[in-house]
């Protein structure tokens, strides 16, 4: 058989090419000479970088930008040299992770980083750009990130305002003067799966301010900021909307691609799976194996699993799937393409032992093992 294994990454455990490879080595285990062909994937979130760099050859590089607080850090990003595309994570410089819990406040974090990481590709020659948004430790409006591509965001006196949602309070004035005039030559393709506007109670601020550190009087505060922000963002483009969806993703990051960088946002793992050609690759293959971390209701909501599952059932190729763990909801899966899925605990353990990344390459391997051996056997009869 011809297998395409198709994983997202078991979050905090195993990347997606190393938990696909595990899976490969039980497969080899079984000695039946299957082809096993290994698809690193993700679906825009944590992880995405190094699964789409590993996936299209591309080379990962590491740039000294500022992490959420100014403070300077190590980040890396793919580059694909031929196609002159650049794939990036906003949380490796601005996710919430980088911060101790006592640290972690949006009206002081910025998104400055992410500007100085694109900044750094597009001197190497980066012109298309893969983002991921998902998971940051912000709410400034993307106005860190566009200060470093040259846009100057200034108060009433027309000095520069304070990085982190706090300086949206005193903004009065946007000037572009001084963008990089070589922006205009990029495009941006942006991982974005949720479709929250910028304001309002649906807003950036009031569903993800919370859990970034914001109590409620600045939660408060921070909405009518972006709103002013936004206001002044369509003095610039009457075509400005903070109620597209995905706008207050990140922070509001999804608003500053959308507003001043003409971009599209897009589900993270329909532009992996475009990114990669992951249509074309398995048009032959005889099964696919995919599968993550948790496999459960929220699998079917962009998940790399429903997407693997969606495309290999317009070509009626089998899926199953392998997963840490199976929650209550997760026989839904069969609904949307999964035609089996497998737990990979060989019995009950604490969560620190199953997430053990040398165990859990041994667990993953063991059942895919099985699970040929099980396929094997009715495919003699």
């Amino acid at each position: 058989m011809k297998i395409i294994i198709a994983m997202d990454s078991f979050k905090g455990s195993l990347g997606s090419k190393d938990a696909g490879n595990a899976v490969a080595s039980g497969i080899e285990s079984t000695k039946q000479n299957h082809e096993c062909i290994v698809f690193p994937m993700a679906d825009g979130g944590e992880g995405t970088t190094e699964a789409l760099t590993a996936c299209m050859n591309g080379e990962m590089h590491l740039v000294t930008v500022s992490d959420p607080l100014g403070r300077p850090m190590q980040a890396g990003f793919g580059y694909l040299p031929d196609s002159r595309t650049a794939i990036m994570e906003m949380a490796s410089c601005a996710g919430l992770p980088l911060l101790k819990e006592k640290e972690r406040n949006p009206l002081y974090t910025t998104t400055y980083g992410v500007g100085e990481m694109i900044k750094a590709a597009i001197k190497m020659g980066a012109r298309h750009f893969i983002m991921g948004i998902g998971g940051s430790a912000t709410n400034d409006g993307g106005v860190g990130m566009l200060e470093a591509l040259g846009y100057s965001f200034q108060d009433a006196d027309g000095n520069p305002i304070r990085r982190g949602a706090i300086g949206l309070k005193d903004l009065a004035r946007i000037d572009t003067t001084y963008v990089l005039p070589i922006l205009s030559d990029c495009d941006f393709r942006v991982a974005c799966d949720v479709s929250n506007p910028l304001c309002g109670k649906r807003g950036a601020s009031f569903v993800f301010g919370p859990q970034k550190g914001a109590d409620d009087m600045s939660i408060h505060e921070m909405d009518g900021w972006l709103s002013h922000y936004a206001e002044l963002a369509k003095e610039l483009d009457d075509h400005v909307n903070p109620e597209m969806p995905g706008a207050g993703a990140a922070g509001g990051l999804g608003f500053a691609f959308q507003a001043f960088l003409q971009s599209k946002l897009e589900s993270g793992i329909k532009i992996v799976l475009e990114a990669t050609k992951f249509e074309e690759a398995i048009k032959d293959a005889d099964l696919i194996i995919t599968g993550e971390g948790c496999l459960d209701g929220q699998t079917a909501r962009g998940k790399v699993p429903y997407g693997i599952a969606k495309v290999a059932k317009a070509y009626n190729i089998p899926v199953v799937a392998i997963a840490g763990s199976i929650k209550g909801d997760g026989e839904g899966c069969h609904e949307y393409g999964i035609d089996a899925f497998f737990p990979i605990l060989p019995k009950p353990m604490s969560l620190k032992d199953a997430m053990n990344p040398e165990k859990a390459k041994i667990h993953l391997a063991t059942t895919a093992a099985e699970v040929i051996r099980a396929l094997t056997l009715f495919q003699k009869k």
